[in-house]
């Protein structure tokens, strides 16, 4: 079975306060805050999701990623330690955004991570690459009917926007 871990975010106190100076800043500018999201996707993916959050990091882009990727498999020793990190990292962003691949039906991380966002109360959709999305999409997608997008940039800000605007 392919990909038993995936990635998420992670915020260290200085880049907290960077975020919270940066929001400061824009809500007196005027200018709409930089969204907090959390990735999760299948670790084979990992070179796809790169340049997901590459483009996020473009001065032009309304989207803030926060990067920390799991490096233990789901069903190690240390699973519980993990699956707290993750829950910490999912808390702290608005939006989970599931990339789909082929691979990601199968991923135990990304079932869990989109059920833990789902009890938090967090926003989620699914995006993929290309036209259309992977045939085999994980059960919980198709049971929670949770939206899926194109991997763009315009129609990536637009479900972020939409998942924030629904909490």
């Amino acid at each position: 079975m392919g990909g038993k871990y995936s990635g998420g975010g992670s915020l260290s106190p200085e880049h907290l306060k960077e975020l919270e100076r940066s929001a400061k800043e824009s809500i007196e500018k005027g200018v709409s805050a930089k969204v907090n999201a959390f990735i999760s996707f299948d670790s084979e993916d990992l070179d796809e999701v790169n340049l997901l959050r590459g483009q996020a990091k473009n001065q032009n882009s309304d989207i803030e990623f926060n990067d920390w990727s799991v490096k233990e498999p789901f069903n190690s020793e240390r699973a519980e330690y993990i699956q707290r990190r993750i829950r910490e990292r999912i808390r702290q962003c608005s939006v989970t955004i599931v990339y789909l691949s082929e691979k990601t039906a199968s991923s135990k991380w990304v079932d869990w991570e989109i059920r833990e966002s789902l009890a938090m109360g967090k926003g989620v959709f699914a995006m993929h690459k290309g036209s259309k999305p992977p045939r085999r999409l994980p059960k919980i997608i198709k049971d929670k009917n949770i939206p899926v997008v194109p991997w763009n940039q315009r129609e990536l800000a637009k479900a972020i926007k939409k998942q924030s605007e629904d909490l």
